[in-house]
């Protein structure tokens, strides 16, 4: 398996070769053409020159006659081949003795013949070297059309020599600079990998458990911000061991307290006067309370392992709010008779059928009641006001308690958090209920105020758009 950092050096080796290459071809390409150019431009100037001369001197008498006469007019005046076509494509005649021949398929004697300069440039067959030829039409200075085609072909052996030198030199040039990217190429990807690998050995001592170690940050960059994010996370795990550390102190010390009490009156009933009836009967009414609130926390336990587990379902059926808030009435007014708490259920006329779980719904309202009875002191009051809006349903449970702090309150319905007050218990029951409402497509909302109370709202949708 290939490094990142080879990975990296090879990803930028590759762009610069490529990039140097094309460089190196464009400004090669460039340079070549800027040569064909400046040839092309001095031979269509004397050509143009010799053509001035042909139509002043020459014009009056046939092609061939100034082809036997004067044959040397014309190429003397350039290094270069020249030739005359006659207007059927052949060649009359040549400054290089060859054997005439038919040029009529040539690029620029068709272009001549057309009344234009021409140009053209490729290989010719006497010779190796690549030529460009240069046709301009000779015209007679009585009818004015063309009679002739006059033709210079140059050499680009020499162009062609100095690009080679040239393309030798933006070789070298390139490779050079190839090495040198190559050489910074590797700097840049160390710079890169190296704080990869510190962050990967911190990662690897919080693998086996160590989170107190930090990731230093160096760069405010992407690496930069794993670093944060890794710090940010052990930081989390941190506390979240702490919560889950408390939770079980929490959650062992409220299971000791129910069997310390079952265990006291047991032992007590068994050493006890068995005729002793009132003795018999309250020790069995506190064990059958213990016992029940030991089946409430273990009910408790059980459902926070499947809220964990994502094994917590919500069951929709028709429920009758009607009825569901007169059974929690009931339920609770003994409660608050005997806690000296006013407490009082109220809705805004006849509430219709949802489609909800109406068991969770009560285990829902019943936890958040039974934390209002437990933060609210005697001659207090607790008010359940039940509404409908938009097709939703609204419960608000509001208390005359001791509130929560500003501190506390964004972290209450967080997984084993335990508040400071000391009726607060294991930490699970408000993080159970908010899961629960979520699923059934609905909200739980806290506000509060310390000494002033705390007001608890659940909206939940009338069709149970929950999961």
């Amino acid at each position: 398996m290939r490094s990142i950092r080879t990975r990296l050096a090879a990803n930028f080796m590759f762009v610069i070769i490529i990039t140097v290459l094309i460089l190196e071809i464009l400004l090669i390409n460039v340079i070549k053409q800027n040569y064909y150019i400046s040839r092309e431009g001095f031979l269509v100037s004397q050509i143009k020159v010799c053509s001035d001369i042909y139509l002043r001197y020459y014009s009056d008498t046939s092609i061939y006659e100034n082809v036997l006469n004067d044959v040397d007019t014309f190429w003397k005046t350039t290094t270069a081949q020249v030739q005359i076509v006659d207007l059927k494509g052949v060649v009359t005649m040549d400054s290089i003795p060859n054997e005439h021949k038919d040029v009529s398929g040539m690029k620029d004697v068709q272009q001549a013949l057309g009344g234009r300069i021409g140009t053209w440039v490729g290989n010719v067959d006497y010779t190796d070297e690549e030529v460009m030829a240069v046709s301009c039409p000779l015209k007679s200075k009585s009818e004015n059309k063309t009679v002739a085609v006059l033709r210079f072909i140059a050499s680009l052996e020499d162009i062609n020599r100095e690009v080679g030198r040239i393309t030798k030199i933006f070789i070298f040039i390139g490779i050079a600079v190839i090495l040198i990217c190559g050489l910074l190429s590797v700097l840049l990807a160390n710079s890169i990998v190296e704080p990869l690998k510190e962050i990967k050995g911190v990662a690897e001592r919080m693998s086996l458990g160590d989170y107190k170690i930090k990731s230093i940050k160096k760069n405010d960059d992407e690496i930069g911000r794993l670093s944060d994010t890794l710090n940010h996370m052990a930081e989390e795990i941190l506390k979240k061991e702490q919560l889950k550390n408390d939770f079980i102190s929490s959650v062992s010390h409220e299971l000791r307290t129910p069997l310390t009490s079952i265990k006291g009156w047991a032992v007590t009933l068994k050493v006890g006067n068995p005729e002793d009836r009132e003795l018999i009967m309250d020790g069995l009414e506190i064990i059958e309370k213990e016992s029940d609130r030991l089946t409430s926390m273990v009910e408790e336990l059980l459902d926070f392992s499947k809220y964990v587990s994502g094994k917590l379902q919500i069951v929709n059926k028709e429920v009758n709010l009607n009825d569901l808030l007169q059974y929690l009435e009931i339920q609770l007014a003994a409660r608050a008779e005997r806690e000296n708490v006013e407490f009082s259920v109220t809705r805004s006329g006849e509430l219709p059928n949802i489609f909800s779980d109406e068991n969770r719904l009560k285990q829902v309202f019943i936890n958040i009641v039974d934390n209002a009875f437990r933060f609210t002191p005697p001659a207090g009051k607790i008010n359940f006001n039940t509404h409908c809006e938009d097709n939703k349903v609204i419960f608000v449970i509001k208390d005359s308690g001791c509130g929560i702090s500003p501190e506390e309150l964004p972290k209450v319905k967080e997984r084993f958090y335990k508040g400071k007050n000391e009726k607060s218990r294991n930490g699970i029951g408000l993080s159970i209920c908010d899961e629960l409402v979520t699923r059934m497509g609905g909200s739980l909302s806290i506000k509060s105020e310390l000494g002033l109370g705390t007001e608890v709202t659940v909206i939940i949708p009338f069709d149970g758009g929950g999961i």
